[in-house]
Order: structure tokens, then sequence, then C-alpha cells
């Protein structure tokens, strides 16, 4: 047989078996993609079966969009004027160089407070407060940051001759705001919607070296800055709306009076607004964490105890960072509930130590609010005047009218821990307790004393009668 003859033989053999691998690993894949797609099925049935909705995104390529809606965000505007004092002569490159590094230092700024740092165009620093997490207090932090940005500002003015072209002008809004956020490792933020276009448009009537801000921020800030009217910009379909100019912290809230820093005093009213937040943040994970069958242990003794603090501390006429810390305490106090049932006020004090630094309490703070937990450990033994406040509140229920059922909350409660055996057993312990039980602030007796009389009275008469 002719060579070419065999040499087209042994081509088409070959061909005939690479056709058979290829149909081979075509019905693999084939095989691979049905395994997949029964996979999919399943989890999305899975996912169904939860109850969680699905996340709704966009996708464009590779990247994915989530839509997130705050309702109380604050956006702020910079513009550094000075482009127009710049002239081809030898120091402007040496000018716009500065300017670079003016909006590096005005970035770190917006960070230290936790702003979020949007986009940079040209001469305008955009940022806002409020996002991705949301709190009340975004409006306090973007002023803070601002006041710091038209000091640092100040300061290059005073202190370098090519400091003198710059200036600063800041236009500041609180509203609703639409947020798309793309990326996984780290999240890019696109913010839309009528508050965007307002606080720009307020940087726009701003003047040199001012801060101006609407009327819905100054309503949020208006108690710790000084602020004075500025006048009113037309807005369409609302009509004019009015401005006011920020001219820093006022002098009782900042160090030395100078309206730059904020002081102690400001650190804690701010505290107090911030609590809000924490407050909802720990109840939440309390909903989430807590037994089942906590009856009295659960959210609503909490709450019971945030506010008998307040009630109590006032009433024994406690400062403002004292409520702070005891209203702290109360809100943590059964956090280690979710950890342990015995010697749940130390697993508390862990919480706390985790979560607290985040929400700027210092280590003293921290200190404190955890001795006042370890206060609330029975038989109470208070050693300062906010730990009788502590205890009282604790045990508030003792007093109250609706003590009996709040008791029987707790019996079943260590009922299906084994710690009682009985109503009866239960009700001798609680006569033997709350007899030699004491309120020890005034507030306390005054508001709780008599009530918790006739509450021993009631339960006498169950044990005396066998019930």
């Amino acid at each position: 047989m002719p060579k070419k003859k065999i040499g087209l033989l042994r081509h088409i053999a070959n061909l005939i078996l690479q056709n058979k691998s290829l149909i081979a690993e075509n019905e693999k894949l084939n095989q691979q993609n049905e395994m997949l797609a029964r996979e999919a099925a399943r989890f999305k049935e899975l996912l169904a079966q939860t109850g969680i909705p699905e996340i709704k995104t966009k996708i464009n390529g590779e990247k994915r969009e989530s839509l997130i809606r705050y309702r109380t965000a604050t956006v702020l505007f910079a513009d550094a004027l000075g482009y127009e004092h710049i002239s081809a002569g030898p120091d402007s490159k040496q000018l716009v160089d500065s300017l670079d590094e003016i909006f590096i230092k005005l970035q770190q700024i917006i960070d230290k407070y936790e702003i979020q740092g949007i986009r940079t165009i040209g001469d305008t620093l955009m940022g806002i407060g409020g996002i991705p997490e949301k709190n009340i207090t975004n409006p306090i932090a973007v002023l803070l940051a601002a006041v710091e940005m038209q000091y640092f500002i100040r300061e290059i003015q005073r202190s370098e001759a090519k400091g003198k072209i710059w200036k600063l002008r800041i236009g500041i809004h609180t509203g609703t705001v639409t947020a798309s956020v793309s990326g996984k490792r780290k999240p890019r933020y696109e913010v839309k919607g009528e508050t965007v276009n307002l606080a720009a448009r307020i940087r726009q009537f701003c003047e040199d070296s001012n801060i101006l801000i609407s009327a819905s921020t100054y309503e949020l800030a208006k108690d710790l800055f000084l602020c004075d009217y500025f006048g009113k910009m037309p807005v369409k379909y609302e009509g004019e709306i009015p401005l006011y100019v920020v001219r820093g912290i006022k002098s009782e809230y900042s160090l030395q009076g100078k309206g730059i820093i904020p002081n102690k005093k400001f650190s804690v009213r701010y505290g107090l607004m911030q609590f809000t937040d924490l407050q909802e943040l720990t109840l939440d994970k309390l909903e989430k964490g807590l037994p089942e069958n906590l009856y009295y242990h659960n959210i609503k003794h909490t709450v019971d105890v945030v506010t008998q603090v307040e009630l109590i501390g006032l009433g024994e006429g406690v400062t403002e960072e004292e409520l702070l810390l005891l209203k702290t305490a109360a809100l943590f106090h059964d956090t280690g509930h979710m950890a342990s049932y015995s010697n749940h006020e130390y697993f508390s004090t862990l919480i706390a130590r985790e979560v607290l630094p985040s929400y700027y309490y210092t280590q003293s703070q921290i200190d404190t609010i955890c001795e006042l937990i370890m206060a609330t450990s029975l038989p109470p033994y208070p050693k300062t005047k906010l730990e009788e406040i502590m205890c009282d509140a604790d045990l508030d229920y003792l007093g109250r009218s609706d003590m009996i059922p709040v008791s029987n909350s707790l019996y079943l409660e260590m009922k299906e821990r084994s710690l009682i055996k009985s109503m009866c057993d239960w009700n001798t312990l609680q006569v033997k307790f709350i007899s030699g039980h004491q309120y020890f602030t005034a507030t306390a007796r005054n508001l709780r004393e008599v009530n918790k009389q006739l509450q021993i009275e009631r339960i006498r008469n169950l044990v005396t009668s066998g019930e």
C-alpha cells in the first residue's frame, strides 16, 4: 500500500479517536451541568424554606450592586477655592501639589469620624455620614469633621504663604438617600437622591471659609454647635428653606471654650444621643440570642431596668455622665444570659468590654460599667451610690403592683432549670428574700417600699393557706 494512503488512514484514525474523546468529554460536562442545576434548584428550595427574602442586585459583568435606602444620612460637599489665583508661573505646580496634600488630610479627617468618602472630583470632596451602619448621630459626626477641616485650612493659611490662596466652603444637608454598594473586599458607595442635590446646592450658596447647613441638620445639631441664621434658599416644590452658618462647637462643649475640639462634656452628651443606636443593636442581639425559656430575664426586664436606672438616677441627682454609665450597665447587665444562666453577670461584663470601645466609651467608663453589672449579683452588696441605684432598679419589681405575675415568671424560669420544686417552696423563698430586702436609695424607697410591704403580706397569706 502506498505510503500516502497509509498516512491518510492513520490521520483519519487519529481524528476518529479524538472525536470519541471529545464526545466522552462533552458527555461528562453535560452530567456535571445537570448536577449543578440540581444543586442550584435544591439551594433555592432551601432558601425559600427559610423565609429569607432574596436580595435584589443589579448585575453588570462581574460587578454586583445592592441598593440600600437610608432614612437619615448627612451629606457633605467641600470645595477648595483658590484655582483662580494660580498663574502659569514656576510656582503653579507646587501650588497644585499642595492642594493634593490638603485633600489627603481632609480625607483623613472624614475617615476619623467614620464618614464615607464617596468621591473626589477636581477640587470637590464629597462625604456622607450614616452609612453603611445606620445611626442617629451622623449629623454630629459630620459637623465635627467640617469644623476640624476648616480649622486645618486656617492653620495652613497662617503658617504658609502658599497656603493663603486656599479656602474651603462646605455645604451640609441631612435627609434620605439611596446608596448603591459594589464590591465585597473593599465596598464602594454611590449615593443618590434629593438630599445629595440639596447638599450640593447649599455648598454653592456658602461663602468662603464657612460651613453652611440646612434646617434639618441644624435641628439635630443646634444643642452642641453655635449656629447663626444665614438666609433662605429656593428649592423646587418646597419653596424656600432656611440655612445656618456653623461657627463651631459651643464654648461650654469645647476645650478651652475655643469651639474647635470637643471636651468631656460634649462626649457625654454625644454618648447619651448615641445610646439609642447602642440600645437598638443590643436589644436586637438579645432577641436573637436569649433562650426562649427565659420568662423573667428577657428583653422586657432589660428595658424595665434601663427605664428605672434613669428614673432613680434623676431622683438621686446624678450627673449626665453617671446617667450614661447607669443606662449602659442596665442595657448590658443580662446579656451574659446568652452564654450562661449561672454567673451570667461575669459574661455580661465580657460582652460589654467587647462592644463598648466601638462606641467611644473610655476604659475608665467601661470599668465602672462592669462594676455596676457585677453589683446586680445576688444578694446585693452595693458599695457606691451608682451601685445602689443599679441594684434598686434591678429589683424594682418587688415594689410594683405587678409583682406577683412577674414573680411567677421567675418561678417558671427557675423550675425549668430544676432550681425550685414547687410554688409553695417558691412562695416561702419569696417571703424570706423580700422580707430581708431593702431599697438602698431614698428615691426607690419613696416609690416602692409601701407597695413592697403589701406584697409581702399577700405572699405570706399564700404560704399560710398552703397555695
